[in-house]
């Protein structure tokens, strides 16, 4: 049986399989099953005396190993999509605590040029300007990780479509 993965080996070892998959998870596909090693002269397995319940389980196990496939590849890409939308929380989370220090340094300013028009006020004023450049960068470069954010596992869909595909009868 070939895997439905394009390429070759990935981060689990495995060749043609999604990372993180074991060589032993797929060791049984890899290997013909009893009296399936046969072809016939046009390539197709020879299936002449071996029983129903036998081609039934076959398609069973490779029905079974195409499910744990599937199954590693979408918790793969999952995990790579939860990566990125950490990355542009924790961005947004910066932005947050940027602009609790300008309200905190505008407020300071604020009520220091109030209380006096001494420099001092001016000087908080000018580092409540940075922290909202800062807090702005922060915001954008966030929100704009996040939107790159991909939640559908899109090779988990598109090898699940092919599945019809490989189970039905070709003349």
């Amino acid at each position: 049986m070939s895997t439905p993965y394009p390429g070759g080996a990935h981060g689990g070892g495995v060749p043609g399989g999604p990372p993180g998959v074991s060589p032993t998870d797929v060791s049984a596909a890899a290997a013909p099953h009893a009296g399936m090693g046969r072809q016939t002269e046009d390539g197709h397995p020879d299936v002449e005396g071996v029983s129903v319940g036998e081609l039934i389980g076959e398609v069973s196990r490779d029905l079974s190993t195409l499910m744990r496939q599937e199954l590693a590849l979408a918790k793969a890409e999952l995990t790579v999509e939860a990566k990125k939308a950490g990355a542009g929380a924790g961005m947004l989370g910066g932005a947050g605590y940027a602009g609790h220090l300008t309200v905190l340094f505008l407020s300071l300013a604020l009520w220091a040029g109030l209380a006096s028009a001494m420099p001092a006020g001016w000087a908080a004023l000018i580092v409540a300007a940075v922290w909202a450049v800062v807090a702005a960068v922060l915001f954008v470069v966030g929100r704009g990780r996040l939107k790159s954010v991909n939640p559908k596992p899109e090779r988990t869909v598109e090898t699940l479509q092919r599945v019809p595909d490989a189970v039905t009868p070709r003349s």
